[in-house]
């Protein structure tokens, strides 16, 4: 197992006096009003990330965050059951179809920021197809990270296709989320549907099934195995690679030849929000290229929707990679996410390994 050279909190200490300057201008709230004010975010993209924003945040406006780190599906099975009582404002991050799912669901609130034509096409047809209860604020693509330490180890091969991660010499060598608890695993079998068509789709996640060592709950989890050297290789979103490398951890990511899926990172205010105010203040604040930015400071390096944030060097070519045409607005309908998911659970998950 590998071990980093320093601890997230010493590095995350580190970041924050670096951007609190920055952030500093993107205060949208007074001093003596925000005193009073709280928000209650749930944030689903990696700790370091939501931790850095409720730090900031915090610090420059005086608002009191209370944050809590829930995968996508999670997120939303959250918000499904406080329906007639939401304790959460707003929802921050994760990928795109659960929050399409919400606002369908009548869970968020219809928003048009002003800020809206200062993002990017993809982040504007997101806000759009909600009926404006959701707006992109990052992208991703999907695809495999590797240990080359361990993959050179057992003398395995780096899996360049969807089609190599079939072969037997994976068995017990990877790790994928649980679709049901991760927008993540979600993202693969709407991918792999879109690619094969569903029937022959099925057919390869029966094959996959034999291979994978466990099913995870969170998205992000698989590519943590991956670098500690818990396993060989994960399905996940390849921006989730560069991070864990920057901490010293042998992982390297690539994306399948065939052709692979993108997320939209959302955010979402919450229907009854208890702090509307406060919530639309930090929404506003989250889609400004100072915002968006604190994303990289914190390692995590999606594409931003805002054009004018600083795209970060480690971020993925975007252009280097084969995207199908994901259909986000059938895939993030509840009807289709329930279907396939208790479709992978029936004749995928129940199978013996």
């Amino acid at each position: 197992m590998h071990t980093p050279p320093s601890n997230p909190p010493a590095r995350l200490a580190g970041i924050v006096p670096a951007v609190l300057a920055v952030a500093a201008t993107l205060v949208l709230a007074t001093p003596a009003r925000a005193q009073e004010q709280q928000v209650n975010i749930i944030c689903s993209v990696q700790a370091e990330w939501c931790n850095l924003i409720q730090t900031v945040y915090g610090k420059t406006t005086g608002v009191k965050v209370n944050m809590s780190l829930k995968g996508s599906g999670e997120a939303l099975a959250q918000l499904i059951a406080e329906r007639a009582n939401p304790k959460t404002d707003i929802w921050f991050g994760g990928t795109g179809d659960p929050h399409l799912q919400a606002a369908e669901q009548g869970l968020s609130l219809e928003y048009k920021s002003a800020t809206l034509p200062q993002l990017h096409e993809w982040a504007q047809a997101q806000a759009a197809q909600s009926g404006f209860k959701t707006v992109g604020i990052y992208s991703g693509p999907l695809g495999f990270g590797y240990n080359p330490e361990l993959l050179a180890k057992k003398k395995l091969p780096v899996p360049k296709t969807w089609a190599d991660l079939l072969d037997p010499r994976y068995k017990g060598e990877v790790q994928v989320a649980n679709p049901a608890s991760s927008g993540t695993a979600y993202t693969m079998i709407a991918t792999l549907v879109q690619l094969m068509g569903e029937d022959k789709a099925f057919e390869y996640m029966k094959g996959l099934h034999k291979n994978i060592q466990t099913y995870t709950r969170s998205g992000t989890a698989p590519i943590k195995a991956v670098a500690r050297g818990e396993t060989s290789v994960s399905i996940s979103f390849v921006h989730d690679g560069p991070g864990e490398k920057m901490q010293g951890f042998p992982v390297e990511t690539v994306t399948p030849t065939e052709g692979t899926g993108a997320e939209i990172g959302s955010m979402s205010l919450i229907k009854g929000a208890r702090n509307l105010d406060a919530a639309k203040k930090f929404y506003e604040w989250a889609l400004t290229s100072a915002a968006q930015e604190l994303g990289a400071a914190a390692k995590q390096f999606q594409v931003p929707s805002n054009k004018g944030a600083k795209v970060d060097a480690n971020v993925p070519d975007f252009k280097k990679i084969k995207f199908i045409k994901y259909d986000y607005a059938k895939y993030g309908a509840s009807a289709e996410r329930r279907r396939l998911i208790g479709k992978w659970e029936k004749d995928v998950n129940s199978l013996p390994r």
